[in-house]
């Protein structure tokens, strides 16, 4: 059983509607504010705050789990069920991908860390760093440079 790469996981158990518009939001932002280079810097800093699918998969399996101990400690031990659910449910989306939030999640429009890069870049792109790379005499400096920007 082969099992889906990092940057695979959750594309692959996203209905392809929601890929495709996902990956059209990305294209026209990018067309949008290659035309609009001031407003480039304060796009990429957006994308640095972005929650991707990953932290917020980690912040909705998180409270429940705690909710889960707590009332199993408090209430009944019957509640101790939802922390070894959502524990499992996290274990299931490491190795494959998915857990129940991920469709909705990706419906509200979580991207993964990977989708979110690519508008950075394709930013950056358009506001001109690489161009300064093939120019560099340390051209591997200038890539980090241009990387890190």
């Amino acid at each position: 059983m082969a099992f889906p790469t990092t940057k695979e996981r959750v594309p692959t158990h996203t209905a392809d509607h929601v890929n495709e518009r996902i990956r059209r939001e990305t294209e026209d932002r990018v067309r949008r504010l290659s035309g609009r280079p001031a407003t480039v810097a304060q796009r990429l800093r957006e994308l640095d705050a972005e929650w991707d699918i990953e932290r917020a998969i980690e912040m909705n399996a998180s409270a429940l789990a705690f909710v889960g101990t707590v009332l199993g400690y408090f209430a009944h031990p019957y509640w101790l069920v939802l922390p070894a659910l959502v524990t499992a449910f996290l274990f299931q989306h490491s190795i494959q991908g998915w857990c129940p939030p991920v469709p909705v999640l990706r419906r509200f429009g979580f991207r993964t860390v990977y989708e979110i890069e690519e508008e950075k870049q394709a930013l950056k792109a358009v506001r001109g760093d690489y161009e300064r790379v093939t120019v560099a005499s340390d051209k591997a400096e200038a890539a980090l440079t241009a990387a890190r920007a």
